[in-house]
């Protein structure tokens, strides 16, 4: 599957292929949601959401698993580090030695994404190094501009739009936030044991919530009322998230519509499986069920299938050669 994506692509350098594989590794092993979404895109899409992604992982993953015992101060060089690599392959530096960074830049150049997406995410990476919670919302929103927003916009031109990219725009960063919200929201417990709080304090304050109460439920499984309010407010913020965001689906290209449309299903699903699990989420992550994935992952084939018979039949015909018996011309997929 893989050499196949890359072909469709047009990625032939053995270098580039490599570190487009790599990426498609660490969507695979820590975005299985998303994953299972990007497999319904057209084949030559893939590795660019790969690269995408992959770079977002990794990122995330020096922030909070640079091993047991890496210090803040060896996790902010490592950022560091990584800015420099970045500035450097998008500013048409000589190409980066670290897979991740060479896919991304590739990327970047092949769809002429803004640079500054790359580099107000890398703010909000830095960000997670210090502060442990925000005070209002309007104070997180700030935060996923770069951990999530800025997501959405970077799939943009990789997915293609059936109207101005400016007005697809707003839509598409809604469903990054939404996204991280819903992580957000099932991670409660898992963020808690890193000494974070992501959900606004003024919103578990309207419920009587503040981190000591969350601490006594996770370390003692035991549940509060107060608690679970605030949950279902969070719960509730976000479906409004998702609410902004759904009108972007029917503004991209229709042969990624199944994708996102799937991914959108899916994500939203995890609220359902928070809210049917009784908003445990402090003591136990909320997994959407198997059967219920895979359902919306055959209805997202099906329109896969759909987009790209529909797309066969308004193509422009070919021009037929004069003279001769002409060959029928085969669009590749």
């Amino acid at each position: 599957m893989t050499a196949r994506e890359l072909d469709a692509a047009g990625i032939t350098d053995p270098e580039l292929r490599a570190a487009y594989t790599r990426c498609r590794l660490l969507n695979a092993r820590h975005g299985r949601t998303y994953f299972l979404a990007t497999r319904l895109l057209p084949a030559d899409r893939r590795p660019a959401v790969h690269a995408l992604y992959g770079f977002a992982r990794w990122a995330d993953d020096i922030v909070d698993d640079t091993g047991a015992d890496a210090t803040p101060a060896e996790r902010a060089a490592a950022l560091t580090r990584l800015d420099r690599l970045l500035l450097r392959a998008l500013t048409g530096g000589r190409p980066s030695t670290e897979p991740v960074v060479l896919a991304l830049a590739d990327t970047a150049a092949r769809y002429a994404i803004e640079p500054a997406h790359f580099t107000d995410f890398m703010a909000s990476m830095r960000a997670d190094l210090t502060v442990t919670d925000y005070a209002t919302y309007a104070d997180l929103r700030t935060y996923m501009h770069g951990s999530a927003a800025v997501i959405g916009l970077q799939m943009l031109p990789v997915l293609g739009t059936v109207t101005a990219r400016a007005l697809a725009a707003p839509h598409a960063a809604a469903l990054g936030v939404a996204f991280q919200l819903t992580n957000f929201l099932r991670d409660v417990g898992e963020d808690l044991d890193r000494g974070r709080i992501y959900l606004p304090a003024d919103l578990l304050a309207a419920h009587g919530v503040h981190r000591d109460l969350l601490l006594w439920s996770r370390a003692t499984g035991r549940h509060d009322r107060r608690v679970t309010a605030a949950l279902r407010s969070a719960e509730d913020l976000t479906r409004g998230v998702y609410r902004d965001a759904e009108p972007g689906l029917a503004m991209l290209d229709p042969v990624a519509r199944p994708c996102i449309r799937t991914a959108y299903l899916l994500y939203r699903n995890i609220l359902d499986t928070i809210a049917d699990g009784g908003y445990a989420v402090l003591h136990r992550r909320a997994v959407v069920p198997r059967r219920r994935r895979a359902a919306v992952a055959a209805d997202g084939l099906v329109r896969v299938l759909a987009a790209r018979l529909g797309a066969r039949r308004t193509a422009v015909p070919a021009p037929v050669p004069c003279g001769g018996d002409a060959l029928d011309a085969k669009e590749s997929r």
